[in-house]
Order: structure tokens, then C-alpha cells, then sequence
């Protein structure tokens, strides 16, 4: 794996990137912590191969930046921040000695941030890789119940806030492709279907995308046939930067809003998207839900105040899409302008 530093990475674009380094378990991970205005950085350990060290560590931080705007949208008492561990091969099974002993090793790298990083579930691991660090001396979050379902269930509620925006309608009958049928997918699937929604399922395992599409009474679409797919709403809930400069003119579906982080290749794509006429979801503000239910169960909500806050990420959207028409600018500058008047508010 290549160690070279591209001239474009910004190495002081947040506050700390943290280098973790542990013979005996090969550990190799970077902890990166965006900003601690609103609080200790929050951010998911992700697993990974990466195709140079130069190439994870621009990756924690693009994620720990995108936490930081996550948790001001949400009104959460956390910066943002995010760490990557690089895998040289398929990662040890769940559990396995070998799996234990590299997460006990990355505790201790944690615990030295004296608690101004906070980990918890992401690509690659697990809740009881969330336990084993915390038994290992640092605190982590997630480790005692499953964020997914809530980050659906915020998904869907800032969906169905772009299709009230876009569309002037609610969700019966409106045609959604999800693209990913893990977890997450498949709840926010079930939800749309449940409301109505004509749902369409893809997914790089077939057979999985085939069950999810059943389970609701949906059909099926090929991967590579995604974004020409003909669908008013495209929920992105797996892989990033699924839509591009060279794609977007294929783009069908009116509104764009899912669980996926990092869903536009590059900035530029926004304007583009606003340009062809399609209202874009900012996924930061989308995918909310699961950090909203992490702080839930720190703070001891009712499962009722719980559900309230998921529901408020729809509010949110639509204030952001408002403010966007009003403004003439897209989706994603009217939230990241919204997240900044925050951040700064707490620094007075």
C-alpha cells in the first residue's frame, strides 16, 4: 500500500487526524476530529480496504466533517468526528480472538484522546466490536441497541418531507427505487411501502434485493440501472457518490433522499442536480436518525420523545428546502449555511 501524501490533502482541515499504529495486532487506523464547538467528537470506526494510507485518512476526515454538520442539523451536544481502521484482507470474524484482540489495541489509542473521541458503529463493525472498546477502558456508544431502524425511520421522515416539497403530495403511490438492501434499506423499503409507495429494490446481491422486494410487494432493478431507472424518489442506502457530473443527466427520479452517506461525487453535482429540476436531500440532515437514538439512549428518552425527534428531521428538511427556493441556492448550501449560524452561536 502506497504511504505517498497527495499535495491535496489537507492534513489541517479539522482539528486533530490522530495516526494508530500496533505491531503485535497489525493495527492501522486514523482518528480524525473535525470540530468539538458543540461538544466531544461522535463518529462511527470504519473497516476497510483502502487503496493507500493517504487515501484513509482523507476519508476519515470528509466523514468526520460530514458528523460535524450532522449533529448541528440535529441539535446534538457533539462534534464531529470519524475513524478508519484499513484492513489488508478479509476482516476476522465477529467476535474472533483476533477481532477482540485489534479492537482492545485500538481502545487504548482512543482512550488517549481523553474522551474527545467517541466511537461507535459503522462499515465494517460491529456492536460488540462497540463493547469490546469500551471493556478495553474507552467509552464508545452503540453497543446496546442497533441504530438502524432509526436511521431509516429518519430517512423516511426527510423523504417524505422532499416529496411533499417536490411532488405536493404524500407517499401513496409514489414510485421509490432503494438502492441497498441491508438493514437500513430494507426498513426504509417497509416503511414507504407501508404508506402506499410503489417500491423497487436493487442491490449487488441479487437474491437479498429479491427478498426485500417481496417483503413488500415490490419488484426488482438491476444495479447498473439505478439512476436511469424510471421513479419519482431515489433513496441511496449503500455505497457514496453514487451520483456524478456524468450521470446526473440520466437521473429520473424527481427527488433524491436517503440513508447513504456521501451520496454526490463532488460538490459541483448539487448545482447540477438543482439545475435539472431535482430536489436533493442533503444526506447529512437525512441520515441523522441513528445518532439522534445513540444520544436518546445517553440521555434517557422515552421511546415517545424518541420518535418525536426522528420526526422532526422532516421539519428540518423542509425549512432547508424552503430556504433554499427563497434563497436561489441548492439544498446543500441552504444546510450547510443553517449548520455554520449553529457551530458559530455556541462559540459566542
Amino acid at each position: 500500500m502506497s504511504s505517498t501524501t497527495p499535495d491535496a490533502l489537507d492534513l489541517f482541515a479539522g482539528e486533530q487526524v490522530i495516526t494508530c499504529r500496533d505491531d503485535a495486532t497489525g493495527l492501522r487506523a486514523v482518528i480524525a476530529i473535525d470540530d468539538t464547538t458543540l461538544g466531544p467528537g461522535f463518529g462511527g470506526v470504519r473497516w476497510r480496504p483502502y487503496p493507500s494510507q493517504a487515501a484513509a485518512v482523507a476519508e476519515a476526515q470528509r466523514l468526520a466533517a460530514a458528523m460535524t454538520l450532522k449533529h448541528a442539523l440535529a441539535d446534538l451536544p457533539y462534534g464531529g468526528a470519524k475513524s478508519v481502521v484499513i484492513a489488508d484482507g478479509p476482516l476476522p470474524l465477529d467476535g474472533s480472538p483476533e477481532r477482540v484482540r485489534l479492537m482492545e489495541a485500538y481502545s487504548r489509542f482512543i482512550a488517549r484522546t481523553g474522551g474527545t473521541y467517541i466511537p461507535g458503529v459503522d462499515m465494517g463493525t460491529t456492536m460488540s466490536d462497540m463493547q469490546t472498546i469500551r471493556d478495553a477502558g474507552a467509552r464508545a456508544f452503540c453497543d446496546e441497541v442497533d441504530p438502524g431502524p432509526y436511521t431509516a425511520a429518519g430517512a423516511y421522515a426527510a423523504m417524505r418531507a422532499g416529496v411533499r416539497h417536490r411532488l405536493g403530495s404524500g407517499m401513496d403511490g409514489v414510485r421509490v427505487l432503494v438502492q441497498g438492501a441491508g438493514h437500513v434499506g430494507a426498513a426504509l423499503a417497509a416503511l414507504a411501502a407501508a404508506d402506499g409507495a410503489q417500491v423497487t429494490v436493487s442491490d449487488i446481491d441479487p437474491p437479498r434485493a429479491a427478498a426485500v422486494a417481496e417483503s413488500v410487494g415490490g419488484t426488482t432493478v438491476a444495479p447498473d440501472e439505478v439512476i436511469a431507472a424510471d421513479c419519482d424518489v431515489l433513496a441511496p442506502c449503500a455505497v457514496a457518490r453514487v451520483i456524478t457530473s456524468d450521470n446526473v443527466a440520466d437521473l429520473k427520479a424527481s427527488v433524491v433522499a436517503g440513508a447513504a452517506n456521501d451520496t454526490l461525487d463532488t460538490p459541483e453535482v448539487a448545482q447540477q442536480l438543482a439545475a435539472a429540476g431535482v430536489t436533493f436531500v442533503p444526506d447529512f440532515m437525512a441520515n441523522a436518525g441513528g445518532v439522534i437514538q445513540v444520544h436518546a439512549g445517553q440521555v434517557g428518552w422515552s421511546e415517545e420523545e424518541l420518535r418525536d425527534r426522528l420526526e422532526r428531521i422532516g421539519d428540518r428538511v423542509e425549512q432547508v428546502l424552503v430556504g433554499a427556493d427563497e434563497r436561489d441556492v441548492t439544498p446543500v448550501r441552504a444546510a450547510l449555511d443553517l449548520a455554520a449560524a449553529h457551530i458559530e452561536s455556541h462559540r459566542r
